[in-house]
């Protein structure tokens, strides 16, 4: 064959010395490449599924071994006459001694580096023997430990401060322990006469959005030639090119300017378009043979993170501006999607991803403790906004020469990898490294910007203030912060007015009510979060089929929720708002509609704090997390096997171009100076509305109030004007139908407010319920007295609800196969139905779920 690129095939893997994965000698064939240990075994029926019941624990030994992969392939007269013959070796998990026809040729010690290994010498024409050596990452780690010394951490074993793997692998508070090992990633043979290096293509767009482009590169090899090169628009076609260009020189740097509109501009989904050109640069001899050929997806924008005084409050905003659009960040944390890196599919990627768009989400952010994502998760992201943590979790980092070579190379390799990506408008250096440093007093002196600071006991500082934002800045145009969370000027993490914020005093920490987002907020919330438990599919799943294990407590329950002290904080949330009982399919919904309400009011109260420019006192809310790495009870919104949790769709509603929020504020104060009983108690109602879009909307605002127990109801309309790109306040007053109290024996009336932003044509632009907290303190009326009905439509798809009293809570679902639903945790009122599509319920009768429903 000419000269190209070609993937190693014929595949095998042995457990070095025999054991419990295979007989001594014995090798087996892959079932696909890349792969991992833990794959292969699974699908030989080698090892039970480590995601059903308690066998992650019955698999630790894998982790724990030695194993060898082994490629023979076959190597051509035509490929040894190359000039360049190299060996491409994309990524290895992790500790590898790699050799070629016995000949030691790599030894890999880091999970996110890749190698070009220049092996003319090394092949023979005819059979060739690949084999990759992997050592126990684990066991390997610990040597290293006690040859530098143990570290602190949150989560895992300390050891992986050390390593340079997926950190998540060693076990997280929502994953379980699964040491992959293995060729995770692709390896090929390239052959070549000469070859392109060093593609560096940088867009550049200014203020008053005049476009840059420069495009640099260099050559290997000495052939004779010259370059050409082309930009293609969006539709394929050529929008500018340069031919013949001269390569004698090895580098070859061209530039390309563009007044305003001349080129499409790169916006985020709501904002507008995502246009993305291509770059090609190819090399041809003196014939015209292309002897090489490159290119890179690109895109022009430009990308500011904001750091400005605010109006009225202290600090600095933080805020994206894309193309001189201020954007309000709603998304989420996106963790690895499998414990088993190597199931993931450009499919399963771009279905995660659309849950994340059609949830009207505009932001994901890659959390520094798993793995820098595979170029389809990249390019599949270039409609929205990304958030790029560098791979470090929850620890105190090291700072010896070695580990910092190591992160050198990898920091180098992944920059140059994602640069180009319209999408990646920030790379943070680390996930809560700041914050442990605070937690254990670690010296760490804001103040101190000179110092070297790899002789402390924070030695990762190094890392994070030297090293990483001199490799991106050499690299790249892209904004580097310090960590998530960071607040800079002097101030720790968790400072509410600078830099970003995660805000986990819901949960963790204080362990606040969830309605009190709204002073927890920060300038950018990039972490928070509630758990709730998965679809009872999802449980049923890894139970097994162990019907004794079906109850909320249950060890195989606990085994799929790793969270510390997760029960008392799961039921310290539920007692303080719902009653409840421990049957498994009501503690699920209980769990879930506690998840919605408190995501979906934190999202609902932050937005109303992106007030206009000037006063974006809240700027983004990044929910902990998406998604899972295995089925689990967690904090994810979506479950692993892509099922939204109610809290998806909560937040959805609250995420849509339009909205509208309800608070309600109980004011006391004392009518009497000398008696602590004589007191008022007065309900203030609040409403507000957002509007993303960049032009101001007029609407009218529909609100009525009823009393769950009586027919009484009062309404207003009122004609409003919704600021561009801001929040709105739109009502501040006394709650209709609550008389003050004077006593707190006198129990309130239970008033729910419903209030719509309405169109010209009176459509629903966006709708919300505000109920009396807490929950558990409701009476409910009796079923039979709410006239309540879901009605299938004639098309069989979609699900027509109405009620005559107000309905909290409302989650759909089927017996047998399941349905693809558009909305669930719906609020329904009196007056105002609401249309459901079920694709896949096919006329199937639809089973109700809502607070009050008699099942608790």
């Amino acid at each position: 064959m000419a000269c190209g690129t070609r993937l190693l095939n014929n595949w095998s893997f042995t457990q070095i010395g025999g054991g419990q994965g295979t007989r001594d000698g014995e090798w087996i064939p892959v079932s696909s490449f890349p792969t991992t240990v833990h794959v292969e075994l699974l699908k030989i029926n080698r090892i039970p599924d480590p995601f059903i019941g308690l066998h992650d624990w019955d698999v630790q030994w894998v982790g724990e071994s030695d194993w060898a992969f082994r490629s023979i392939f076959e190597v051509t007269d035509a490929e040894l006459a190359c000039r360049n013959v190299d060996l491409v070796i994309d990524g290895l998990d992790t500790y590898a001694i790699v050799k070629l026809n016995g000949q030691n040729i790599l030894e890999s010690s880091n999970q996110f580096i890749s190698h070009r290994i220049s092996v003319k010498n090394s092949l023979r024409v005819g059979s060739n023997e690949l084999l990759l050596h992997f050592g126990s990452t684990f066991l390997k780690g610990r040597e290293i430990e006690k040859e530098h010394g143990k570290l602190n951490l949150w989560n895992g074993d300390s050891s992986r401060l050390h390593v340079r793997k997926a950190q998540y692998n060693y076990g997280w508070d929502w994953g379980p322990i699964l040491m992959t090992v293995g060729p995770w990633k692709p390896i090929s043979l390239q052959t070549s006469q000469k070859r392109i290096t060093n593609l560096d293509i940088r867009t550049y767009v200014s203020e008053s959005l005049d476009v840059k482009l420069t495009v640099e590169f260099a050559l290997s090899g000495e052939a004779p030639g010259h370059a050409n090169f082309v930009l293609k628009n969006p539709n394929g076609s050529e929008e500018t090119s340069v031919n013949s260009i001269p390569t004698d020189r090895g580098n070859v740097k061209l530039s390309f300017e563009w007044e305003p509109g001349k080129v499409q501009l790169w916006y985020p989904v709501g904002y507008g378009a995502q246009p993305i050109y291509t770059v090609q640069v190819k090399f041809v001899d003196e014939e015209g043979n292309a002897l090489d050929d490159k290119s890179e997806k690109i895109a022009f924008r430009r990308a500011c993170v904001v750091q400005n005084t605010l109006i009225d409050q202290e600090g600095l905003s933080f805020f994206f501006e894309i193309n001189n659009i201020r954007i309000f960040c709603g998304g989420s944390n996106w963790i690895p999607a499998d414990s088993f890196l190597t199931t993931m599919t450009a499919e399963r990627y771009r279905s995660w991803l659309m849950l994340l768009i059609n949830g009207n989400q505009n932001m994901v952010r890659v959390w520094g403790g798993g793995i820098y994502e595979h170029n389809d998760f990249y390019a599949i992201c270039d409609v929205v906004l990304v958030w790029q943590d560098f791979m470090f979790g929850c620890g105190q980092y090291p700072a010896y020469d070695s580990f910092l070579d190591s992160v050198r190379e990898e920091v180098t390799q992944i920059v140059k990898r994602l640069r180009n990506h319209p999408s990646i408008v920030i790379f943070a250096g680390n996930n809560e490294d700041y914050q442990l440093a605070e937690s254990l007093n670690l010296e760490l002196d804001y103040d101190d910007e000179e110092s070297d600071f790899r002789k402390t006991n924070f030695p990762g500082r190094y890392i994070y203030e030297r090293l990483l934002p001199e490799i991106v800045s050499a690299n790249c145009d892209i904004f580097y912060h310090r960590g998530s969370p960071y607040s800079g000027n002097g101030k720790p993490t968790t400072d509410r007015t600078f830099g970003d914020l995660h805000q986990w005093n819901v949960w963790h920490g204080s362990q606040q009510p969830w309605n009190n987002w709204d002073i927890l907020s920060g300038r950018f919330v990039s972490e928070f979060g509630m758990q709730g438990f998965p679809n009872i599919r999802t449980v049923d799943y890894w139970l097994g089929g162990d019907k004794t294990e079906r109850f909320p407590q249950s060890r195989t329950n606990n085994n799929h929720n790793k969270a510390a002290g997760f029960e008392h904080r799961l039921e310290l949330y539920l007692v303080q708002n719902f009653r409840h009982s421990f049957e498994m399919e009501n503690y699920i919904y209980y769990t879930q509609i506690m998840q919605a309400e408190a995501l979906a009011s934190a999202y609902r109260l932050w937005r109303r704090e992106w007030r206009g420019e000037g006063r974006e006192y809240v700027a983004g809310a990044l929910v902990w997390q998406i998604n899972d790495c295995w089925p689990v009870t967690s904090w994810a919104i979506v479950d692993y096997f892509q099922r939204p949790k109610p809290a998806y769709f909560a937040i959805a509603r609250e995420l849509q171009s339009y909205t509208i929020g309800i608070t309600r504020k109980e004011h006391q104060w004392f009518s009497n100076d000398r008696s602590a009983a004589d007191f008022v108690i007065r309900t203030e109602l609040q409403i507000w509305g957002t509007n993303s879009t960049l032009f101001p909307k007029h609407a009218t605002l529909s609100v009525t109030c009823f009393d769950l127990y009586s027919d009484w109801r009062h309404a207003w309309e009122d004609h409003i004007a919704l600021a561009a790109n801001s929040s709105t306040e739109l009502y501040k007053g006394a709650l209709p139908g609550q008389p003050e109290r004077m006593k707190w024996s006198e129990l309130p009336k239970v008033i729910i407010v419903s209030a719509r932003i309405l169109d010209k044509s009176k459509a629903v632009l966006a709708r919300h319920s505000n109920w009396p907290e807490p929950y558990k303190f409701i009476k409910f009326p009796p079923v039979e007295e709410l006239g309540l009905a879901a009605i299938v439509e004639d098309d069989g798809e979609t699900v027509a609800l109405k009620t005559s009293k107000p309905i909290k809570g409302l989650v759909l679902d089927v017996d047998g196969d399941e349905v693809k639903w558009s909305d669930q945790a719906i609020d329904l009122v009196p007056d105002d139905p609401q249309r459901v599509s079920a694709i896949g319920l096919k006329g199937r009768e639809v089973k109700l779920r809502f607070l009050g429903d008699g099942s608790a």
